[in-house]
């Protein structure tokens, strides 16, 4: 490992090339069933910088201390290792070429091999649509990874408002202005008539995400989700997570790299797993941000299962003051589309009446339905 001895001891920080290879260290560890956050990919990072890349052993050690969630992945922890690290060809090592297909893709077949590549495909496209279903928080590492491939391949659009402003257009209303114009231009013969209207722009989304205890299942694919939309629409998304306290993702998240960004993240939030206090945090968004400006005319989605510690009755006041300030307010809980689900959570039941819509979010059919929701707000 004396190639990748680019740390800075002092900083805490580790140099691009060797954070890609520890991050892809974790990133194998996940696949191979540890559960992994970003905020302890975040620690290990810290943890390698201080002890240095260039010592094995403190590496593997600062891995054990951070990445590990219990003695039940210890042994896993210890094959990945040595099967990431062990090579002595250097690293990184060139990915060998996948005969996968992939979403959507067809086999070459042999001579005579129709039938069983169209069986093969048509069990492929039965194991994404039964995926598309399955709720994110059951998936085994290797289901998540396949998700996390399709997440990446959502394309969001943006919901549009009018302004004031026009363009040219083939229809609407007539362009007096334009129309005089091209006539004189023509010596006051007459001209084709042109026509205008209103000119959309994109209307900004806000997202709360819920990184509570409760959510813990959940937290990692929406904020999965949230990176993909902010760069479908740059410019026009603002992220923030609530728990006991807001905290603005929307920096963070526009690393291109979706596991940097979920390790900037989980750099960024202090309070991964913790309790909830929507309606603390519901009033400090208002204040700080949501009657500035940031939140009116917005499309607000809250990510949330409505487990609420604080009060509720201050919960549906601050839900109350939103929706007076936004366009529109999309409640998404992960337990919505679950088969014998009621809304018995005080905070669901104090949200409920102030909200347009209340939503399941649990699975990748249901985020794709809140897409269109955001696009046709």
């Amino acid at each position: 490992m004396s190639a990748l001895t680019a740390t800075d001891p002092v900083g805490g920080r580790v140099d691009p090339v060797a954070a890609r290879i520890l991050l892809g260290f974790a990133s194998a560890l996940r696949a191979a069933g540890v559960p992994v956050t970003p905020d302890r990919s975040q620690t290990y990072l810290h943890a390698v910088a201080l002890v240095g890349l260039d010592d094995r052993w403190a590496t593997y050690v600062a891995g054990r201390a951070t990445l590990c969630a219990g003695p039940d992945d210890l042994d896993r922890y210890d094959q990945v290792f040595e099967a990431y690290f062990g090579a002595r060809d250097g690293l990184p090592r060139q990915r060998p070429a996948s005969t996968a297909v992939t979403t959507g893709g067809e086999l070459p077949l042999a001579d005579g091999a129709g039938e069983a590549g169209e069986e093969l495909t048509l069990a492929m496209a039965s194991g994404v649509e039964v995926l598309r279903h399955r709720d994110v928080a059951s998936l085994s590492p290797v289901d998540k990874q396949r998700l996390n491939a399709l997440l990446a391949s959502l394309s969001p659009r943006a919901p549009l408002r009018r302004t004031a402003r026009h363009r040219p257009w083939r229809r609407g209303r007539v362009d007096a202005a334009r129309t005089l114009r091209t006539s004189l231009r023509r010596m006051g013969e007459p001209a084709e008539i042109a026509w205008r209207q209103r000119a959309p722009r994109p209307r900004r989304v806000v997202l709360l995400i819920d990184v509570s205890g409760s959510m813990s299942g959940y937290a990692d694919t929406l904020l999965r989700l949230a990176h993909r939309i902010s760069h479908a629409l740059p410019g026009h998304v603002e992220t923030f997570t609530v728990g006991t306290r807001l905290t603005q993702l929307t920096r963070p998240l526009r690393v291109r790299d979706s596991e940097r960004a979920l390790v900037a993240a989980g750099d960024t939030v202090p309070d991964w797993s913790g309790g909830t206090r929507l309606g603390e945090t519901l009033q400090v968004f208002l204040e700080r941000w949501g009657r500035r400006g940031l939140a009116r005319g917005a499309v607000l989605v809250v990510f949330s299962d409505g487990w609420e510690r604080g009060d509720v009755t201050l919960l549906a006041e601050q839900v109350r003051a939103l929706r007076r300030v936004a366009h529109r307010v999309i409640w998404v809980n992960p337990h919505r589309g679950k088969e014998g689900y009621q809304p018995i959570q005080a905070g669901v039941r104090a949200v409920l009446p102030h909200v347009d819509s209340f939503v399941a979010g649990h699975s990748l059919a249901t985020y794709q339905h809140l897409l269109e929701m955001i696009a046709d707000a």
